[in-house]
């Protein structure tokens, strides 16, 4: 009989040993959860990525600015206690377009359009050179301004105004 009880005391050991072990690793995902949302809270980087923790391994997911960036949250989050791998599914998004080229207008279409922007004032006349436009004449101080935008929206090079302001 003493075998039995023996055996039995294996098993129960065995069974309590078993939930030991499998209780700790949640515990340990757990602890490596909450350390990660602490280091969320310090560091503004860390703030809008998620953390999967299973078994010591942390996979990050989510959008840093730049590489750089994303390289630092993997050390910091490898850093924590009890971490065994770091799997970063971090993106990173592309660079922004350069600005487009400013187009300067050729003068010949250019002329056409200054003189079909002038012709409602009267007094003022323009002559184009080089994707420049010089502005001669007199105008009204509240026309001037109307004029400016329309002729800005033609993209010369440059405007010379050389307008006396009535």
């Amino acid at each position: 009989m003493n075998y039995k009880v023996s055996a039995k005391s294996r098993m129960l050991m065995f069974f309590l040993a078993f939930s030991v072990l499998l209780t700790s690793c949640g515990n340990k995902d757990k602890a490596i959860s909450e350390a990660i949302d602490a280091k969320k809270k310090e560091m503004k980087d860390l703030a809008g990525l998620t953390a999967a923790v299973e078994k010591g391994t942390v996979t990050l997911s989510g959008q840093c600015p730049d590489s750089s960036a994303r390289t630092m949250c993997e050390q910091t989050i490898t850093a924590i206690p009890g971490v065994k791998n770091v799997v970063n599914n971090i993106t990173v998004p592309p660079p922004p377009p350069p600005p487009a080229p400013v187009v300067i207008a050729a003068d010949d279409p250019l002329t056409k359009s200054v003189n079909d922007a002038i012709k409602d004032y009267p007094g003022v006349t323009a002559s184009v050179k080089d994707g420049e436009i010089t502005l001669t004449g007199d105008i009204k101080r509240a026309s001037l301004q109307k004029l400016m935008m329309n002729l800005h929206t033609l993209k010369p090079k440059k405007i010379n105004n050389q307008l006396t302001v009535k």
